[in-house]
């Protein structure tokens, strides 16, 4: 039976080996301060240093962009999966649509011919277009924000840390043929040992130094090279975060629209009339039944206030007429008796004219100056 084995050279990894092990003493050496180490140059550790800074706070926004746009993690690790294996993202309705459905189903149960079934019908479908607008922003955020710095935290940072972790190999190769040059001087003058010359040993470290230093010099202006395109990534990220901006106005104004849309459409809806107690009966035209009265016993006086063109406002006129308030539409205004609710009411106050008393609202009347002659 043939067995194919992969083919190894066994010179490279011995070779390999023993860099690791020599790697690993100098980096001991270095932590325990037996050994020198060799330092970056100023430039090269800023460059270093805003990587790190630009590495940390882009995985951060990436995150908390994420997190804003799909609360729910156990969501957020299913799309990862997905986006992973190259497979489309089930489609989940969000919160607002499970809202929409159900105002929908209780509207229809309630009657569609009744107003509150109307307004949940109305409201429901009003919901369901949110939830369609915040589908469009989750996706378009996606594409024009999270996704190009995900790629860029995929990419470009995995390259310059891998070229960094390079760049401390070879630093510490070159450190470590440093401490072999300085040991080999050391040993001058002396005896030969294992069959090697002290000279021919310096000669040897020297040689591996220069190999080292140049392999550390190439490495170096690599990773330097790739630290400096951090700026023009940063520029590529700005015009992300502007797109980000665009994307969330158009969202918001979108809601707008859909909300003031149904406001206009709510309003159009007729809307029973309330009740109000008056003369110890139960009629249309009040304020809510919390509102307790008593016998209108103060020498107050209000004015309803008149338009520029000395009639009564319709819609005051309407109102008065639901509290079944007469008045001479002719006249300047309409003079009635008020008094305070027991308990007060900040929106009402009870209101007598003649044989006819009930609650008024508070901000369609004016109080008049004592000088006033009255005559009701």
């Amino acid at each position: 039976m043939n067995i194919n084995l992969p083919h190894f050279n066994m010179k490279n990894l011995v070779k390999e080996a023993g860099s690791t092990i020599s790697r690993v003493v100098q980096l001991t050496e270095e932590r325990l301060g037996t050994t020198e180490r060799t330092e970056y140059d100023l430039h090269f550790q800023n460059l270093a240093e805003r990587a790190d800074v630009t590495k940390t706070w882009t995985e951060k926004l990436v995150k908390d962009t994420e997190s804003v746009l799909i609360p729910n993690p156990q969501n957020r690790v299913e799309d990862y999966i997905f986006e992973k294996i190259d497979k489309s993202r089930p489609k989940r309705l969000s919160n607002l649509e499970h809202l929409a459905l159900d105002m929908i189903e209780a509207g229809g149960d309630f009657g569609q011919d009744l107003p509150y079934g109307q307004a949940l019908i109305k409201v429901g479908q009003a919901e369901q277009k949110l939830g369609q607008c915040e589908h469009d922003f989750i996706a378009t955020s996606g594409i024009c924000f999270t996704q190009p710095l995900r790629k860029f935290l995929e990419g470009e940072m995995k390259t310059i840390s891998k070229e960094r972790g390079i760049l401390d190999s070879k630093r510490l190769d070159l450190d470590a043929c440093k401490n072999r040059v300085k040991k080999a001087r050391s040993m001058l003058g002396q005896q030969s040992k294992d069959g090697i010359s002290p000279e021919a040993a310096l000669e040897q470290a020297e040689r591996d130094l220069r190999v080292a230093q140049a392999e550390f010099d190439r490495q170096s202006e690599i990773t330097k090279l790739l630290l400096d395109g951090i700026s023009t990534s940063q520029a590529s990220h700005l015009r992300h975060l502007h797109a980000f901006i665009q994307t969330q106005v158009r969202y918001y104004k979108q809601c707008g629209d859909v909300m003031e849309n149904l406001q206009r459409e709510l309003a159009k809806m007729q809307h029973p009339k309330p009740r109000l107690r008056i003369n110890s009966e139960d009629v249309d035209g009040g304020p809510p039944s919390s509102v307790s009265m008593h016998s209108c016993d103060s020498d107050s006086l209000v004015g309803i206030a008149l338009d520029s063109d000395n009639e009564i406002d319709k819609s005051l006129t309407n109102l008065l007429e639901d509290f079944n308030i007469e008045f001479d539409t002719t006249a300047i205004s309409t003079v009635i008796f008020v008094t305070e609710c027991s308990p007060v009411n900040e929106d009402y106050m009870y209101a007598k004219q003649g044989l006819m008393k009930g609650l008024v609202p508070r901000a369609f009347v004016e109080m008049l100056d004592e000088e006033h002659d009255v005559t009701l």
